[in-house]
């Protein structure tokens, strides 16, 4: 039995295009990567005076991105809380518990560093 019928078509088509689209498709291509070069290479750079200052502000966006990632953390572990009190799942509100606990430390590390190094 046969259910499908195979066709032979060896003829096919793809699309043409003369050589003027293909010169102005490349040219267009050319400005884009050269406009892109020259606009990421050509970046003015303040240095500080002070090598210190320059650690002090690296120091604080770190910190800056863990306290973002520890606000994160905090607000997954509210959502685990409160999930876990809807279905009555004590492991998962174990998880929840400690995640709050880990987004909290997270969140304050900067100043629980410098409380601990004084």
């Amino acid at each position: 039995m046969k259910f499908v019928k195979k066709t032979k078509n060896t003829n096919t088509n793809g699309l043409t295009t003369n050589g003027k689209i293909k010169k102005v498709f490349v040219t267009y291509c050319t400005l884009i990567a050269v406009a892109t070069f020259v606009s990421l290479s050509a970046t003015t750079v303040f240095a500080a005076d002070d090598p210190i200052t320059v650690v002090n502000n690296l120091s604080d966006f770190i910190f800056g991105l863990i306290r973002a990632i520890g606000m994160i953390l905090l607000g997954f572990g509210i959502v685990q809380i409160g999930l876990s009190l809807k279905s009555h799942d004590p492991s998962q509100r174990a998880n929840g518990f400690l995640t709050l606990a880990g987004g909290v430390i997270i969140t304050f590390a900067k100043e629980i560093l410098s409380l601990i190094t004084g």
